[in-house]
């Protein structure tokens, strides 16, 4: 489809974000503080984070082509999760199309599609429902009003099927349109179709970019190339805080294949014919560093502890307090831990860069497009306008891509040659210098009354951060909001019927980068507050899954979460007696609005733990598309399993550890379960999220299984019999 001559649109379509228009509410919090801040906290917690960018015109979403196929370019990018089928269900719809008639590409940032935030917090089907559907069928009456033109016809008296739109007596494609079309009219947003007249939403249609990655034609980041491209190699640190001081660059600068060595007073990374041309150079470079402290993993877990560093109460509810201040008989307390814990996705960072006089085009896997953008302009003196990201797909995700600096090195490296280079993090590089995800210490304490149930609950944790220090968010927001939104998430006491909660938020920081990671702070918290739920069933007598049911508010929210609780138990057979070797563990969370409850089924072989069965019922809302989502809890449950129970960093003499596949241990095929069964739930008329919330109860789940098998109550991750 030739670029049209657009219009001005007669309407502003809405543009939604989640921290539109509340500047004066951070100002308030501000200055108002504590009660204020726990309001926003919990604002926070229910929000539904909407799409941030242009859905001003849909010519910038859709091209449609003469075959009368239509490309669909996604401001949202594809690192497995299936977020292309989805939305390309989503817009078929609407568009009256046939699904195997939408291509979805990434859209890169000059096209104008561009999304203000990022990809990630499981917000990419949920956040395009609404405004998705508004653009495909404003582009579906576009058409339609163009055909009229051409058919002599009344628009309302045309119809529409597979991109084909017909009076009775002649038709039109969309293809035919598009082609002729020079000038369009962008009409108010018509009606959105009743959900009953879907034909692929809520349907386990085929994955639309299934068939490129099976034969190889779909690009990542570490495939990308351009013509005359280079290999670029950037001297990074091996320590913890290790400053850059100066370089010796003198026997590099005379290695075969060497271009260039480019030196700043930050920075020095060298330019050469090929990658392993650019890293012998890199190697040969001496770096003088400085460093002010030399740490170990006892330092890094003596700052991790609830009672130091900055509190802050996120949650609170009659006087939780008072009643647990008191020592005693009558309180019933349990400490947990979680590690430091890598992202340790498949494809290292990188990217490939060429920049030019007035222009630069960076290819790169990234969840931020528009924020790489910026960084990326900002670092070598052109406008954001100049520079075009070309999102790839990616391999692993899991939040490592919120904050990919790698691209401004490549760029800096192609400024200086002139020529297009490619760099990318070695793998121990990658490790080195990844942006983890946090340790943790939690302090559950309770009290139950004469009935054997909580009278008062507390969750305190410590933790890394995880939002601050992020380039998703400015420096501003860091004193307004005081405590680390993500470091507490799934922190907070959904048992709500209790009398007295409360939880608390203990922010450390730490000498090195924590951020983003899949689920953010749920595991851990989860982890905490479901074992430590467990432990006061027990106290009290009680049967683990009415235990908790008998704690849960009849409201929305409530009903939803019992829902999927008593979901999971009917339907793994729940028992909390040990038989034929195997014991049950049970746990449920509430994570951006979706609840999930899960079964591990657990024995004890050769001294490990063995994992057979997950049960998984989870409330995402409407399912767009169900196989999906079961995709989608069974890479969360593995991921889950293999962070809960294998992977670890430590620190030794200042240099964070392992730095390569098999020292840092993850969860192995014969470690995943045979068998993982998904229940869908539909409780609500929209989709919510679903890549994060099913990671949060299975840690505790197996811990709770395992108590069941050897009374002893496992309080650390990951989880160990020795």
């Amino acid at each position: 489809m030739e670029k049209p001559i657009e219009n001005k649109s007669r309407r502003k379509f809405i543009v939604r974000s989640l921290f539109g228009g509340t500047g004066v509410l951070l100002g308030a919090v501000y200055f108002g503080r504590n009660a204020l801040r726990r309001n926003l906290y919990h604002a926070i917690e229910n929000a539904e984070v909407a799409y941030s960018g242009n859905t001003g015109t849909p010519l910038i979403w859709f091209e449609i082509l003469k075959d009368n196929s239509i490309t669909f370019h996604c401001p949202k990018v594809e690192m497995g999760q299936g977020t292309f089928t989805g939305l390309a269900q989503i817009a078929a719809d609407e568009l009256e199309v046939d699904i195997a008639q939408m291509r979805v590409v990434h859209a890169q940032s000059d096209s104008g599609n561009i999304d203000a935030m990022s990809t990630g917090g499981s917000t990419s089907i949920s956040g395009l429902w609404v405004p998705l559907r508004e653009l495909a069928a404003t582009m579906r009456e576009m058409l339609k009003n163009a055909a009229a033109n051409e058919l002599g016809s009344d628009a309302a008296s045309l119809n529409i099927a597979q991109g084909v739109i017909s009076n009775g007596q002649k038709s039109i494609t969309y293809g035919e349109i598009a082609s002729k079309t020079k000038k369009w009219e962008i009409p108010e947003t018509p009606a959105l179709k009743p959900l009953k007249n879907y034909k692929f939403i809520g349907k386990p249609v085929s994955r639309v970019d299934l068939e490129d990655k099976v034969m190889g034609a779909s690009m990542y980041g570490m495939d990308a190339e351009m013509p005359n491209m280079l290999f670029g190699a950037a001297v990074r640190p091996s320590k913890i805080g290790a400053k850059f001081i100066n370089a010796d660059t003198t026997e590099a600068e005379q290695m075969p294949g060497v271009v260039k060595v480019v030196k700043e007073k930050d920075f020095v990374g060298v330019v050469a014919k090929s990658y392993t041309e650019a890293e012998n150079a890199k190697n040969a470079i001496k770096v003088n560093w400085q460093t002010e402290k030399v740490w170990q993993t006892k330092d890094i877990e003596a700052m991790v502890e609830v009672g130091k560093g900055d509190p802050m109460v996120i949650q609170k509810e009659g006087k939780a307090d008072s009643i647990l201040e008191n020592e005693g008989q009558e309180i019933i307390q349990s400490e947990y831990k979680s590690p430091l814990g890598a992202h340790a996705q498949l494809e290292p960072n990188g990217a490939v860069a060429f920049v030019e006089k007035d222009k630069a085009t960076v290819m790169i896997s990234t969840q931020v497009v528009n924020i790489t953008r910026k960084e990326v302009a900002e670092k070598i003196g052109l406008e954001p306008e100049q520079v075009n990201i070309v999102p790839t797909f990616l391999g692993g995700g899991f939040g490592r891509r919120l904050h990919t600096p790698n691209a401004m090195q490549a760029a800096v490296l192609s400024k200086a040659v002139g020529q297009p280079v490619k760099c990318f993090f070695n793998r121990q590089e990658e490790f080195q210098n990844d942006t983890f995800r946090p340790p943790t210490h939690h302090v559950m304490k309770a009290k139950l009354n004469g009935n054997g149930l909580i009278e008062a609950l507390e969750h305190n944790v410590s933790s890394g951060d995880v939002m601050y220090g992020s380039a998703l968010f400015p420096s501003i927001v860091e004193p307004v909001i005081g405590s680390d939104v993500g470091a507490w998430r799934g922190g907070m006491i959904q048992y709500r019927s209790i009398p007295n909660y409360r939880a608390v938020s203990w922010r450390v920081k730490l000498p090195f980068a924590t951020s983003w990671w899949r689920s953010l702070g749920l595991l851990a918290n989860t982890f905490a507050i479901e074992s430590f739920m467990d432990e006061l069933a027990e106290k009290a007598g009680k049967n683990p899954v009415e235990f908790r049911l008998a704690h849960i508010q009849d409201d929305k929210a409530g009903n939803r979460l019992k829902k999927v609780i008593e979901t999971a138990a009917e339907k793994a057979n729940y028992v909390n007696e040990v038989k034929n070797g195997r014991a049950m563990g049970f746990a449920a969370s509430t994570d951006a609005r979706t609840p999930v409850a899960q079964v591990a089924e657990v024995s004890i072989e050769n001294g490990e733990i063995k994992v057979h069965k997950v049960t998984c019922v989870i409330d995402p809302g409407l399912a767009v598309n169900p196989d999906q989502i079961k995709a989608q809890c069974e890479g969360s449950i593995i991921m889950g399993i293999s962070a809960a129970m294998h992977e670890r960093m430590y620190v030794e003499d200042g240099v964070l550890k392992p730095i390569i596949y098999g020292p840092y241990r993850m969860a192995l095929m014969k470690h995943s379960p045979r068998e993982i069964d998904i229940e869908i739930l539909q409780n609500d008329d929209k989709p919510g999220a679903v890549g994060e919330p099913p990671l949060g109860p299975i840690g505790a789940c197996v811990a709770n299984a395992v108590y069941r098998l050897t009374k002893k109550r496992l309080r650390e991750m990951p989880l160990s019999l020795a």
